[in-house]
């Protein structure tokens, strides 16, 4: 009977990491939503979010390496993930502004996060519409809605359109493609 017992709690266990690891691969995001635009041709005088420019960035990998840490390189340069529940921000309660790591762009406030139950920061409202972009991902078997900064060019993590009102978006972002600064 404890066996059995020891069984049936593993295979739950086993239900809820699988439930955790999908929650940010949502594949039914409705790719005419209005909330974000897909910024083409920006002109290097357009201005973002207090006054910053959103002229683009260009490096070198081996300056990208330089400046990020290697978890920061991986995620935001290669476009990785971080585990759930490890960033530094999924948690994060404080009042400020989240930033692109690589450029620190302002890209999100922290009036617009929310506990989502997955692991990574979730937003549903980014600054602007001007500051991220999205980019269609078709890795892992499926597509979705990559977000990305539109100053460095740097992956944040994906958009999905199952977020709280008012905008129905989930931005599942991972920590290490954020910088925070609190007000």
């Amino acid at each position: 009977m404890r066996d059995q017992l020891n069984y049936i709690l593993q295979g739950l266990g086993i239900l809820v990491f699988t439930f955790t690891l999908l929650s940010c691969t949502n594949e039914s995001h409705d790719k005419n939503h209005s909330s974000i635009q897909v910024i083409k041709n920006v002109a290097p005088e357009t201005i973002g979010a207090q006054g910053d420019s959103l002229k683009k960035i260009k490096k070198t990998d081996a300056e990208w390496k330089k400046q990020l840490t290697s978890e920061q390189y991986y995620v935001s340069r290669q476009g990785g993930t971080e585990r759930a529940f490890t960033g530094e921000y999924w948690d994060n309660k404080q009042k400020g502004v989240y930033q692109c790591v690589g450029c620190r762009l302002p890209l999100f406030h922290s009036s617009t996060k929310f506990k989502s139950g997955t692991g990574w920061p979730s937003f549903y409202q980014a600054i602007n519409s001007e500051v991220v972009r999205e980019k269609v991902d078709k890795t892992n078997g499926w597509t979705r809605s990559e977000v990305v900064c539109s100053r460095c060019d740097g992956h944040l993590g994906h958009v999905f359109d199952d977020g709280p009102k008012p905008t129905g978006l989930r931005y599942c972002l991972n920590s290490a493609a954020l910088y925070f600064v609190a007000e």
